[in-house]
């Protein structure tokens, strides 16, 4: 194995490929990629939050233990990413796109550390050495050439990502914003391939070309297909609203909702997602987004195999949560329903030992903390076992029949950064949810609120609460239980690792203690 191709895409649902079975948005870039590696069917995020998700992605480690819990909350400088174990080996980690990694300004200056000198830099980008970063969610500024590009390319202004990649033109000749949701069926005013996706793709291509036949490890994070839904022709017109998938939500769901819930649809993204005509205009823009995502994708694939890099490049393919588009009633992400918490989870292996697997798909429980673990074995390294939290998932590409199988994934949310928390009347330091997954049950233990529960056999798409129901005590007793034991595994002793306790274990004699002695 010589290299590492992590793709993640922003907001991208788990049921909205084609290899996943949505019946009208064709992907073939990706269905090949899964033709040649694993679809895991089962694979789930570790918060419904971009930062917080990504973190988990990066450390291994989930967010109560990293402590991002939220997109304004920084990674901590002790937190070790990929990039720090892949550097300890020699090796880099490279981006193109978005991490949405928050500097720890805090940490920083307590260590009186330079956050303009090589490790503060290093440190500040959460352990990537940066082709370009995009965190595309407002105008970039120096960490991206994209800007530049744009002016380059004839879209001139003091903010052409605002005028021109996230506008349109309307019926009567006005320049209109895609942070207006009603415009979204608008094409974008810039060219296809002068677009957010297209450009992240070309700084991809552009880096595999630089290094030739040495051996790299690339994220490719693209910021779509999240908000503003935004689409170039032609893709802004690709689909019709009846071509996308039926809303998922009920009547039942709004009766003595659940009051974080209840909370969350009182906002503004809900409140318009309850709308039929937002439905009908964003989501077929949201499919035409991917469709565009696949299509570059192709462009790069194509160039792989071009120059065999499939032969000895580890892919995998994700998201780092979904979107609700109208289910449930709601707008956005972070709550814990699988329309946000479950994901596509792709993996292509080129190791031999792997061929017998190409083309299949996994049911296997599978978490965002897995990828660094899986990375790390993929090249041989040693997994830090007292810090990471995550499995790797090559013995289920390599060796199913002896790998271990996961009976639950968990999920966090802190949402006291929200709007809901003041419609509530919360403090910020009470606004917590852990979440545990098992294939039959969903819990949700809220602090100071109601417990969730939903039965997923009986009620798949979600729609009944029973964590207000007398019959489900003992159910949720035994699940509190559960979450309560995952909550003592968790990896606080990080300074130092298991050989290191393991060697100083019943020595105190040796260092000339001898407490206890009659």
């Amino acid at each position: 194995m010589r290299n590492v191709l992590f793709i993640m895409c922003d907001q991208l649902r788990w049921d909205h490929l084609g290899c996943y079975g949505h019946p009208w948005l064709r992907t073939p870039n990706l269905d090949a990629l899964a033709a040649r590696g694993v679809r895991f069917d089962r694979a789930f995020v570790n918060s419904g939050v971009c930062g917080p998700s990504r973190m988990s992605y990066y450390t291994g480690r989930y967010p109560s233990s990293h402590g991002a819990t939220w997109n304004r909350v920084p990674l901590p400088i002790g937190e070790v990413t990929l990039g720090e174990y892949l550097r300890g080996a020699g090796r880099k980690l490279v981006l193109a796109g978005k991490t949405h990694v928050m500097i720890d300004r805090v940490g920083l200056d307590r260590l009186r550390i330079d956050g303009e000198s090589e490790l503060g830099t290093l440190l500040a980008r959460g352990g990537f050495e940066e082709i370009d970063r995009y965190d595309g969610h407002h105008t970039p500024g120096d960490e991206s050439g994209y800007p530049a590009f744009l002016r380059r390319n004839g879209y001139l202004g003091d903010d052409p990502w605002s005028d021109y990649v996230i506008s349109g033109v309307d019926a009567g000749g006005k320049v209109v914003s895609g942070w207006h949701m009603r415009n979204v069926g608008l094409p974008a005013r810039v060219k296809a391939a002068h677009s957010e996706t297209a450009y992240m793709t070309d700084q991809a291509l552009g880096f595999m070309k630089r290094m030739g036949d040495e051996p790299w490890v690339l994220h490719l994070s693209y910021v779509k297909p999240h908000w503003p839904y935004m689409a170039p022709a032609p893709y802004h017109a690709v689909f019709t609203p009846d071509q996308c998938l039926p809303v998922v939500r009920s009547e039942d769901e709004l009766v003595d909702p659940h009051p974080v819930v209840a909370a969350y649809r009182q906002s503004e993204e809900s409140v318009s997602f309850q709308m039929d005509a937002c439905i009908r205009t964003v989501r077929p823009a949201y499919q035409g987004l991917i469709r565009q995502l696949d299509d570059e994708l192709g462009r790069l694939f194509e160039y792989m195999e071009r120059r065999g890099l499939f032969a000895n490049t580890l892919v995998v393919f994700t998201s780092d949560h979904g979107d609700f588009l109208g289910d449930h009633w709601l707008g956005e992400k972070e709550l814990f329903h699988d329309t946000v918490q479950r994901v596509p989870f792709i993996v292509c292996d080129p190791d031999p030992a792997a061929d017998a697997t190409r083309g299949t798909h996994c049911d296997a429980f599978v978490e965002g903390v897995d990828l660094v673990p899986t990375v790390l074995d993929a090249l041989e390294l040693d997994i830090p076992a007292h810090r990471i939290e995550g499995e790797s998932i090559l013995p289920w590409l390599r060796d199913p029949a002896n790998a271990s199988r996961k009976d639950a994934v968990f999920s966090e949310l802190d949402y006291s950064f929200k709007a809901a928390r003041r419609r509530l009347g919360r403090e910020v330091d009470r606004c917590y949810a852990w979440s545990v997954r098992t294939p039959r049950w969903r819990y949700v233990y809220w602090l100071d609120a109601p417990e969730q529960l939903f039965d997923l056999e009986r009620d798949p798409e979600e729609f009944h609460d029973l964590g207000r129901d007398e019959s489900t005590v003992e159910t949720r007793r035994e699940l509190r239980g559960r979450l309560l034991d995952w909550f003592t595994r968790r990896k606080r002793r990080t300074s130092v690792s298991h050989d290191f306790v393991e060697a100083g274990t019943d020595r105190h004699k040796q260092a000339g203690v001898f407490f206890g002695q009659w």
